[in-house]
């Protein structure tokens, strides 16, 4: 997944699609875009930025790249940004663009969307990140109006769309929304040989299999079970006949936890378990924690004074029964290395539609987006940001020049 940025307001977004520019003649007046959540919402569902939304998303759609190859969506992201006349700066964070609302100086609200594809075959027309991307530059060109009002902030906003709320609700929490996560893959190694003779050979499956079933004690039997923690193997690759015992077998997984001493712990005991265990059945193990291609995420961790910001705003945009409490998933978001350099709050935003028939969970090939929930993101968004602005100003002593050299 990925980010944009910019500056009195600065967007974190990670792309993926070509660039052909999208026309961007929707004018603006400040004095339509009054700063009240409601008035935000009514504007983003305006046919003409709705229908401009759409095309974005259209766009994206068409020429999906997987996370951390979204070069071709970067460009359509920076061309975008030429067009409202956004200044940013590329590249950052690899493929990634900040944005800057205003002429200068560094970022300080921030909102993001994840733009990345998923590596699954689509059976219906929309993907979940396109949607996002769609959203911000929709919050994008509403911001741009009021940059002129954008004083020094520094937190960040994130959302994800959500089948498992219904349309024109939000869900969140302060605190843990989501965990960190690592993946990791062992190589066991034994001696091959034929099937029926199996005292001439050292088995790797057999040795595997055994590593698989220790492992999953070490969320049943030493960690505490009130701190939630995950491990999982999903992949199992070793052998190509039915009567040869293989030389050796590859695993790999993840593992997910909701503190940085939990991860810690995990990850040593994973890799005792696998050299260990297998060691039991005469084979050597090597275990690689895959941190180059797929970097551990911390937990994303919800600021709970942003907590009682998004309520404000939210419920002032949705109604206050319209917000709902989302417990913690085991799923992760790189969305959590901005918010451990800046304050952050991350939300889910309800997309389903019982009129319309089933939305999937996310992930899953027949996922589709809610093309009504764009106007609720896009104004979510923009009224997060401006809203944040004058309640916080003063007291602002968030900033440290040397924190967002981590973003």
């Amino acid at each position: 997944m990925g980010f944009s940025k910019w500056f009195s307001l600065f967007l974190t977004l990670y792309l993926f699609i070509p660039a052909a520019p999208i026309s961007c003649n929707i004018s603006l007046r400040p004095e339509e875009l009054d700063k009240t959540p409601i008035n935000f919402l009514d504007f983003a569902k305006k046919p003409e930025v709705f229908d401009w939304m759409m095309g974005i998303r259209r766009k994206i759609h068409e020429n999906p790249e997987l996370g951390f190859e979204e070069f071709e969506t970067s460009k359509l992201i920076r061309a975008q940004l030429d067009l409202m006349g956004i200044l940013y700066t590329h590249p950052i964070a690899g493929t990634g663009v900040v944005g800057y609302i205003g002429t200068g100086g560094p970022p300080f609200v921030a909102i993001r969307a994840g733009m990345d594809a998923l590596s699954v075959e689509e059976l219906v027309e929309w993907c979940g990140h396109d949607a996002h991307v769609a959203m911000l530059l929709g919050a994008a060109k509403m911001l741009q109006e009021l940059r002129h009002k954008l004083q020094n902030v520094e937190v960040i906003f994130g959302l994800h769309v959500s089948s498992s709320y219904q349309i024109g609700t939000v869900a969140s929490r302060p605190g843990p929304v989501l965990a960190g996560s690592g993946f990791f893959e062992a190589v066991i190694s034994g001696k091959r040989g034929h099937a029926t003779i199996p005292q001439h050979t050292i088995d790797p499956i057999l040795a595997a299999s055994n590593v698989i079933v220790s492992l999953q004690h070490l969320v049943s039997r030493e960690a505490d079970p009130l701190d939630s923690q995950v491990v999982t193997i999903s992949k199992f690759q070793g052998g190509g006949a039915f009567n040869v015992i293989p030389d050796s077998v590859k695993i790999g997984g993840t593992f997910r936890t909701f503190s940085k001493e939990s991860f810690a712990q995990l990850k040593q005991r994973i890799e005792e378990v696998i050299t260990r265990q297998a060691s039991v059945l005469r084979c050597n193990a090597t275990v690689i924690f895959i941190e180059n291609e797929n970097p551990f995420y911390p937990a994303t961790v919800n600021n709970k004074d942003l907590h009682e910001h998004f309520q404000r705003v939210a419920g002032d945009m949705l109604g206050f029964r319209n917000l709902k409490e989302h417990l913690p998933l085991m799923g992760s978001e790189d969305f959590s290395f901005f918010a451990e350099a800046i304050p952050g709050y991350f939300f889910f935003l309800g997309m389903d539609d019982k009129t319309k028939g089933k939305f999937e969970r996310g992930h899953s090939p027949y996922y589709r987006v809610n093309k009504d929930a764009l106007p609720f993101g896009a104004a979510l968004h923009a009224s997060l940001a401006t809203s944040y602005l004058p309640e916080n100003q003063p007291k602002s002593t968030l900033h440290k020049e040397s924190s967002h050299d981590e973003l």
